[in-house]
């Protein structure tokens, strides 16, 4: 599957299907995935640019960015956002955004939209080498992961600077991005990216996008979105961080699942490959 068919309004039904063996499948692989080419940072890459015209740049970027994402999102996907008032609830704090990951466009432009801050989101190095925008992501809030000892202790060094300067980090924990999925998946890497909120003492929300039919054919089948969020929950003081990562990661999926079952409409099917014949 690549990416430019998410935009096409007349794919064929029965092309609309993927067949999968685990969930840890990925449907849609770059170049560098599919020749399993390890892609690291770029040599003395900065997570937070000292330069004080890179950071000029970086928030007048980011307010494009948001600009050209509210007419995206609720013009090109007729998205409509709910509970977006439950925010209100970390005021004077950061706060993590746990998203399910079923539109590599929505995806990038839905968590700036919904959030009431600016927002920083971990991204896979490999998205560094995106044409066009690849080079932009780091301006306007991606926090690549590092594979290096150092690259690793900055990384996460980046991250809790950020959410004590009050910003929102965004996650997708189902890792791969399945387009149009109309259920939460288990997150691969279980509860190891909920230690964010944990040791930083924070709330935690979820981002759960579904799929609906459109009144109007203008798109074709193409389905627009309802996004809902939910939350806060916060680490319990009385339980070790281990716990604590635990029950977090629990009330994230959970919440995924309850919201995943207001979706209407599976424009994209996913089927185990046991139900191929």
């Amino acid at each position: 599957m690549a990416k430019a068919e998410l935009f096409q309004k007349d794919i064929p039904e029965e092309e609309r299907i993927f067949y999968y063996t685990s969930e840890e499948d990925d449907p849609i692989k770059t170049e560098e995935q599919e020749e399993k080419i390890e892609v690291g940072l770029p040599e003395g890459y900065e997570f937070i640019p000292k330069n004080v015209f890179l950071k000029i740049y970086s928030a007048i970027l980011f307010r494009i960015f948001k600009l050209f994402g509210q007419y995206y999102e609720r013009g090109f996907w007729q998205a409509k956002f709910y509970g977006r008032e439950k925010l209100k609830k970390a005021k004077g704090k950061g706060y993590v955004i746990y998203a399910n990951h079923t539109n590599p466009f929505h995806d990038v432009f839905g968590p700036a939209i919904a959030a009431d801050r600016r927002i920083f989101t971990i991204i896979s190095p490999v998205n560094l080498k995106v044409p066009g925008i690849g080079k932009f992501l780091p301006y306007i809030g991606g926090l690549p992961l590092g594979k290096t000892k150092e690259e690793k202790a900055a990384f996460n060094e980046a991250v809790d600077k950020r959410l004590a300067q009050k910003k929102v980090l965004v996650i997708y924990p189902e890792a791969h991005v399945w387009p149009y999925a109309t259920k939460a998946r288990k997150f691969p890497a279980g509860d190891k990216s909920f230690k964010y909120a944990t040791r930083n003492n924070l709330p935690i929300f979820t981002m759960t996008t579904t799929y609906h039919k459109r009144k109007d054919k203008k798109r074709g089948d193409l389905p627009r979105m309802d996004v809902y969020i939910d939350g806060p929950f916060y680490p319990d003081p009385k339980k070790s961080e281990n716990e604590n990562r635990a029950d977090l990661a629990k009330k994230a999926y959970d919440s995924m699942v309850k919201y995943s079952k207001k979706n209407s409409y599976e424009y994209f099917r996913y089927r185990p490959k046991s139900a191929k014949k």
